[in-house]
């Protein structure tokens, strides 16, 4: 399957899709070998609320993308059916005009309820389009509101599509949505309103900033396809800019971006690094930053941890401590490993916060955790000074240690977790 996939079989692309969506026997296994081959394709994810005319912008996407001759994945979640659980609007409906262009293949998956607009097997979905040669993955959430922004750990761009009669809807979505913005479409532009859209998304776009990277306003008729060259433009330069650890060919020009993937060894290593050198790079104009801080522990889910243990052990690792925190819904078992320390995490049920991420991305680095003098004091000043945390309040984990976490769209794309320095709560 996975010869038929890289000669790009459509038939083939559509059999493994399903095979991994629904968990079919060969899914794990196809599911890694898709991701040792799968190419470097770039994933753009489209969301906004409802009615925003996400789905007609996506077409029209394609569109552009097929007239430069670039092949085309789309994941498109819809609701799901109260009664079947399937997807309410589906492959029937959208996008019709693609019928018999091998060089677009596109999935409609129900969102079964997840969190975030996005359906928990669309990163598996996405590694299959890759494995099958596609060169852009465009993902389309269903309708979400403030806090709905799984996408951003998704998509390497992420478009977020907002439309002018939509009244106080743009204040209401700045804690969620225009945090996660890496372009902007103000879609419906050829009404009355979009000025004033603009205007109120400008005015936010310190909430939406990115580094250097300031989030653009493009314009965009999706009925017609008004903006959309401009809007992918802007894709593209966000693409560029942002990442440094892959690049996609736009005909001739490197682009540069994060990948999600997931494996450790892929999804996991430059964080890593980067943990390991704010560590061990004590250089003088970083000592007033970095002063007191250490690399504390790589937390790695696991489906089973006493499956686990036995690699570990066989490097010469032994658990040293094990505890289930029952209010977390996880289990830990400890490694140390020289100054620093593996923490294995093995979901207790599966709506945990573990449980999810291995079901929507499998076994792998979950989270890097750093430790701090003062972890309250380190709290404040991040809070005070604008950075999106994950956590609302300083918790206490396994072990008692005190901790919180920072979201991955402040830190490049890995979830850090904030310890406390020998603090017992």
């Amino acid at each position: 399957m996975i010869e038929r996939l890289r000669a790009g079989d459509v038939r083939a692309l559509a059999r493994a899709v399903s095979m991994i969506e629904d968990g079919l026997p060969g899914a794990a296994t196809l599911l890694a070998a898709c991701r040792e081959v799968s190419r470097k394709a770039l994933r753009v994810g489209v969301t906004g609320p409802p009615g925003a005319g996400k789905s007609t912008l996506v077409d029209q996407m394609v569109r552009l993308l097929r007239a430069e001759g670039k092949t085309v994945g789309v994941v498109a979640v819809d609701p799901s059916s109260p009664f079947t659980g399937g997807a309410l609007l589906g492959d029937r409906i959208r996008m019709q005009g693609f019928a018999g262009d091998d060089g677009v293949f596109i999935r409609s998956m129900a969102s079964r309820r997840a969190m975030g607009g996005v359906a928990h097997a669309a990163a598996n979905v996405c590694s299959v389009m890759g494995a099958a040669g596609r060169d852009v993955i465009l993902i389309e959430t269903v309708g979400v509101g403030q806090d709905e922004v799984e996408i951003v750990g998704l998509a390497d761009v992420t478009v977020v599509v907002l439309a002018p009669g939509m009244g106080d809807e743009v204040q209401s979505l700045k804690a969620g949505l225009m945090e996660a913005a890496d372009v902007f479409a103000v879609n419906k532009s050829d009404r009355g309103g979009a000025e004033a859209v603009e205007a109120e998304i400008v005015a936010m776009q310190g909430l939406a900033a990115h580094g250097e990277w300031v989030p653009p306003v493009v314009r965009t008729v999706a009925t017609t396809g008004e903006g959309v060259a401009e809007l992918m433009a802007a894709v593209r330069r966000c693409a560029e800019q942002r990442g440094n650890r892959r690049s996609f060919d736009f005909g001739g020009k490197s682009a540069a971006f994060a990948q999600d993937d997931n494996s450790v060894s892929e999804r996991g290593a430059a964080e890593v690094m980067a943990a390991v050198r704010l560590h061990a790079e004590q250089k003088p104009a970083h000592r007033r930053v970095s002063a007191g801080m250490k690399l504390d522990h790589l937390g790695v889910a696991v489906l089973s941890i006493e499956a686990a243990r036995g690699f570990y052990e066989a490097l010469g690792l032994a658990v040293t401590y094990e505890e289930t925190v029952e209010y977390e819904k996880v289990k830990t078992a400890m490694l140390p490993l020289g100054e620093t320390r593996i923490e294995l995490l093995e979901a207790t049920t599966a709506d945990s916060v573990i449980g999810r991420f291995v079901e929507k991305r499998g076994e792998g680095l979950h989270h890097i955790a750093v430790r701090v003098p003062s972890v309250d004091e380190m709290f404040g000043r991040l809070k005070a000074g604008g950075v999106r945390l994950a956590s609302d309040a300083v918790r206490v984990g396994a072990g008692g240690h005190r901790y919180f976490f920072v979201h991955p769209a402040s830190t490049g794309g890995v979830l850090l977790e904030i310890v406390g320095e020998g603090e017992v709560g």
